[in-house]
């Protein structure tokens, strides 16, 4: 049974309403129309309400809860929070639900309703059957810090602050022993049977990394293997989740917390610019996608976020900032090896999906990204043309047949078309967290 509170539709909503109407005046329906069916399939699909009061949010067809997937489901509903308790509660009750899996096990990135086991693989080192998959990803200790921070902000909400703050205790402990994790980390990850980028080389180490004063990670955002250590974005990111940690330390008069995550967020920074620019022949100086600090770098980004198009989205980089507009180039071209162009779209696809493939949300990060209101709205276009008449964005799609695509429920990708239609209509959030990463917030 739904908790009484829990919303399951937003057809009403007064912001969607007006949402609605300006994206009519585009003169296609269907943009409103997917914009309610995407909002009101997470919330009435994907939500489980559970005894505790906490929500279980499943990332579609898979029936499993990550970390970053239930932030990114639920980054949209931030625009229509004023006044809406239903929705803050539904906030509330996920962003319980993945403290708790924070505290349980902060290397997990996906976590099982019940003490089920693992799915995957039941040799998988982790022995806890409340873990779906412990995939570490600095990211997924990340969204629901970031989740957490734009809650606050956007409902004036501070009844999850001792939650989030404890949470972002534990994140700092991870995230500093990764910065040594040749020495520190007791952490592998080894899985038989699969593609390699399912396993971690080494003895379930990963490669070889130098200390760099990044943080490392075993995975990436897609959930595949990192070649090098260090993740660019999602160093990035993670420095962004502790901006706001600190934020709301110093709220509470935490001032140790305060000091702690405000430096090693300047910390990250610092590293990234240093190890993980590079100059490229034809862009100049560029983001790396990931480095080992031995002089090796990965030049690619990828769909999945954090990537290094996402960074004004999730770490606080200005969409106008130099070194950023460079790396976009670099990423929207061929120069990227996930980018494609096909007969049906261009875009960013990801070594996680088959080649020729493009992520609609790599379409839709391009246009939350653009300083260009043309631009966004060509990435609206974009994603309809794409849905293979489903009404539904997927996972990705082949560049020159939509029909052709991977996982037919894919809630995050709902999300993400649904955070750029209201942005598009003028709704959207991407103004504030502009401010944020200006520091005029």
């Amino acid at each position: 049974m739904r908790h009484p509170r829990f919303p399951i539709s937003v057809q009403g909503h007064p912001v969607v309403q007006r949402a609605v109407r300006r994206l009519d005046d585009l003169g296609d329906p269907r943009f409103g129309r997917t914009l309610v069916r995407c909002l009101d399939d997470t919330l009435a699909r994907t939500i489980r309400p559970m005894p505790d009061g906490s929500a279980f949010v499943v990332t579609g067809d898979i029936p499993a809860m990550w970390l970053r997937d239930s932030s990114t489901q639920l980054m949209p509903y931030l625009a229509l929070l004023r006044d809406d308790m239903g929705l803050q509660e539904l906030l509330l009750a996920v962003l319980r639900r993945q403290f708790q899996q924070i505290a349980r096990n902060p290397y997990a990135n996906a976590f099982n309703a019940e003490p089920s086991g693992h799915a995957h693989d039941p040799d998988d080192l982790c022995e806890d059957p409340w873990v779906w998959e412990e995939k570490y990803e600095v990211d997924s200790l990340a969204f629901p810090l970031l989740l957490a921070h734009r809650f606050w902000a956007a409902s004036g909400r501070t009844d999850h602050l001792h939650e989030t703050l404890r949470a972002a205790r534990t994140a700092i402990t991870v995230w500093r022993t990764e910065q040594e994790h040749e020495i520190l980390s007791t952490y592998r990850f080894v899985r038989h049977g699969g593609p390699p980028s399912d396993t971690l080389p080494n003895a379930g180490r990963g490669t070889p990394v130098r200390r760099t004063g990044m943080t490392w990670s075993g995975f990436r955002p897609s959930d595949d293997a990192c070649h090098y250590g260090y993740n660019i974005p999602a160093n990035l990111c993670a420095a962004a989740a502790l901006d706001g940690a600190a934020e709301m330390a110093h709220h509470v008069h935490d001032t140790e917390l305060t000091e702690d995550a405000s430096r090693l967020a300047a910390e990250l920074r610092a590293a990234t610019v240093r190890h993980g620019t590079v100059e490229h022949p034809e862009f100049g100086s560029v983001y790396a996608y990931e480095v080992d600090g031995k002089g090796n770098a990965l030049l690619m980004d990828d769909a999945n976020m954090p990537g290094l198009l996402s960074l004004p989205l999730v770490a606080n980089v200005a969409s106008t900032d130099p070194l950023y507009l460079a790396t976009r180039r670099f990423a929207l071209s061929p120069a990227n090896p996930t980018w494609c162009r096909g007969e049906a779209a261009e875009g960013i696809g990801s070594p996680h999906t088959p080649e020729g493939h493009i992520w609609p949300i790599g379409i839709a990060v391009q246009g939350l990204t653009s300083n260009d209101p043309a631009e966004r709205v060509t990435a609206l276009r974009t994603l309809l043309a794409t849905d293979a008449g489903t009404g539904a964005m997927h996972e990705s799609f082949h560049k020159d047949d939509p029909h052709r695509f991977t996982r037919p429920w894919f809630s995050w990708a709902n999300a993400m078309y649904a955070e750029l239609a209201l942005d598009v209509a003028g709704f959207g959030t991407r103004p504030l967290w502009d401010a944020v990463a200006k520091g005029t917030a």
